[in-house]
């Protein structure tokens, strides 16, 4: 019988050293880590300064500014709350804020059109849609100056397309951006005419990311094209209708230039349209008071109000999105 004499194996050394290996691998992990941290940071700093200096800088300063009296030539005297209260018993300021309510209202119209194209151009076979894709967007990337140059020689009471058509089968056209009984729609139109095609291609990107399985099931139950749209299509679309409203509500509420040219612009000499007061909305009424009245800390107050009653009407609709929005 033989004698095994050779020695036992190194358990524990070869467990320290595995340890060692183990803690010299996160040393390395943790300094590769950390070098690639900053380095993120780095390559996000040209953004997060030009967010800084030219977005959350000018929010701070116009907050600042809205408890202060800003003279026409500079310098700023502390009023406290003096803006504010101003602004709460300025008949001008609410009735600015119900005519843009109202066009907002009136553009918000604009999205079942926006889904009806949508899913028109959706149908399968149908020939074309990139063209009508690219002629229904085409207002969207159209500058506002130019649009409101546009409809309002196309609005014009005297020598406009409208009107002229309008006298051809015998009706009187009135002066649609001129009569306050008139300008809310004819501004409205406009304002639906340059969102529709953008709503349009989010709601078709929405249509296109629904799987067909849905359909051939509802068909599979003899549910037809009407009871599908209801019962498959709203259901499953409602996230991009709950965003492209979002952003609908936020873009109207806060639209200057597009009226402000329709309407004519308030110069020196005063207001010439007779329905200036009609359209005019909360930016508008800013850009007077701040850059004409020189009552830039009234002016400051005005857009921190907006601002304040577009945060608050953005978190009461994702406080309602819950209700009505479905997701998977």
């Amino acid at each position: 019988m033989s004698i095994d004499t050779r020695p036992a194996p190194a358990v524990p050394a070869a467990r320290a050293s595995a340890a060692a290996d183990v803690r010299a691998r996160r040393r390395r992990e943790r300094r590769f880590l950390h070098r690639d941290k900053w380095w993120g940071y780095a390559l996000i700093a040209p953004a997060g300064l030009g967010l800084a200096v030219f977005y959350l800088w000018p929010v701070l300063e116009t907050l600042y500014y809205s408890f202060n009296d800003w003279g026409a030539f500079g310098g700023t005297t502390w009023t406290g709350l003096s803006n504010y209260r101003t602004l709460v018993t300025d008949p001008e300021f609410w009735h600015s804020l119900e005519n843009t309510a109202v066009y907002t209202v009136l553009v918000l119209l604009g999205i079942p059109l926006s889904m009806l194209l949508a899913v028109l151009l959706n149908v399968k076979g149908m020939r074309g849609t990139g063209v009508y894709r690219t002629l229904y967007f085409l207002p969207v990337v159209t500058m506002p100056a130019a649009v409101a140059v546009v409809w309002r020689w196309l609005y014009n009471g005297d020598v406009g397309i409208i009107n002229q058509a309008l006298s051809a089968i015998g009706v009187h056209g009135t002066y649609w951006v001129s009569d306050p009984a008139t300008v809310h729609f004819a501004v409205a139109v406009v304002g639906v005419w340059m969102t529709v095609g953008y709503n349009m291609i989010l709601l078709l990107a929405g249509l296109q990311s629904i799987p067909q399985d849905y359909y051939e099931a509802a068909s599979l139950d003899g549910a037809g094209r009407v009871r599908q749209f209801f019962s498959v299509t709203l259901p499953l679309l409602s996230p991009t209708v709950f965003f492209t409203t979002v952003l609908s509500v936020i873009q109207s509420l806060q639209v200057f230039d597009l009226v402000y040219l329709i309407l004519g612009a308030n110069t020196g000499a005063g207001i010439t349209n007779p329905a200036y007061t009609d359209g005019e909305t909360v930016v508008m009424l800013f850009f007077q008071k701040a850059f004409y009245d020189n009552q830039r800390g009234y002016g400051a107050a005005i857009v921190c109000a907006l601002f304040v009653l577009i945060l608050a009407l953005t978190a009461v609709q994702f406080r309602l999105q819950k209700r009505w929005v479905h997701y998977g």
